[in-house]
């Protein structure tokens, strides 16, 4: 009993320095009310921000790519409670993020400025980007992605039951809303400099090479469930509606 209370305990901690990255991760992105952020910060010559921004953003990209394949969950499982896995990788993503957002190193060169109507324009859209992450992941299974539901499980000592597919409310307009709705945050401002247009760049350029390792891993689990599900849905940008054929009946 004692085991599977620290395991709760572990997985609420992992919680709540994820909730600490993400709000942090939403002001840093926007320059809102932070000390250090995308823009705000200490200055250094273009050529070492560069290097020092492209290495962090690796190692984000490296451990959340690595940990999240199933040849390492099947190998980490034989020496680390699976209950506590999910967890695991949310606590070590969190940390890596704050580290970024830390370490971060500002260019403030401008490439675009825009203002008025098409400004706000550009905030609604980078807070509705964020809206659709959070959503997203509601609509899903928030608690189970970010490791607590394993925590209450393994605290009742019963297995987690298997994951059913899914396509709720916005998975049925694109198969992942989730990485829409970080591609929104991270494009979407009025005022792009050199240092926030290369962590666009790099995390857009993530975003995609990761989704063909999703996919197929969901492939692997899900078969043709999930092959005439990516028939029928896009990957990211929804499709505008068929149109009716003629003399349809309404």
């Amino acid at each position: 009993m004692f085991a599977r209370l620290l395991i709760l305990l572990y997985a609420i901690v992992s919680y709540a320095v994820f909730l600490v990255s993400f709000l942090y991760a939403v002001c840093f992105v926007g320059n809102y009310s932070v000390p250090k952020s995308i823009d705000v910060g200490g200055r250094t010559n273009s050529s070492e921000a560069i290097v020092v921004n492209l290495l962090l953003l690796g190692m984000f990209a490296i451990q959340h790519s690595i940990m999240a394949r199933p040849a390492f969950k099947q190998w980490w499982a034989r020496i680390f409670p699976v209950a506590c896995q999910r967890s695991t990788y949310v606590l070590l993503s969190s940390l890596i993020l704050l580290l970024l957002f830390w370490q971060w190193r500002p260019i403030p060169i401008p490439v675009w400025q825009i203002d008025g109507i098409a400004a706000w324009l550009l905030i609604g859209v980078y807070w509705l980007g964020w809206v659709i992450v959070l959503a997203s992941t509601f609509m899903i299974d928030h608690f189970d992605l970010s490791g607590l539901r394993q925590g209450f499980f393994a605290l009742r000592g019963v297995e987690m039951p298997a994951q059913s597919f899914k396509t709720p409310l916005l998975y049925k307009i694109v198969r992942h809303p989730l990485m829409l709705g970080f591609l929104l945050a991270f494009w979407a401002t009025p005022a792009m400099t050199a240092g926030h247009l290369l962590f666009a760049i790099m995390t857009t350029a993530y975003i995609l090479v990761a989704l063909q390792f999703e996919e197929r891993d969901l492939i692997a689990e899900f078969g043709t469930t999930y092959q005439q599900y990516r028939q029928r849905v896009p990957m990211l940008l929804p499709r505008p509606p068929a149109p009716r054929p003629t003399g349809a009946s309404r």
